[in-house]
């Protein structure tokens, strides 16, 4: 997979109206750095669909 474009990258926000964080590539991943919603890529596009992103990862649990 070719990298998305760094212009692009820096302009991209988080499509979630109550959000509207920046987003950064994380693997193959487009991750939001404030609700954390991570968004896939296809075909070197970001889908910015909030709908279809995936949820993050569950905070992890306290030890004993």
């Amino acid at each position: 997979m070719a990298p998305i474009n760094q212009k692009l990258l820096e302009i991209l926000v988080c499509p979630v109206p109550e959000c509207r964080a920046r987003l950064e590539l994380r693997g193959e991943r487009l991750v939001c750095t404030g609700c954390g919603l991570r968004y896939r890529i296809e075909e070197n596009w970001p889908v910015l669909i909030p709908e279809e992103a995936e949820p993050p990862p569950p905070p992890p649990s306290p030890g004993p």
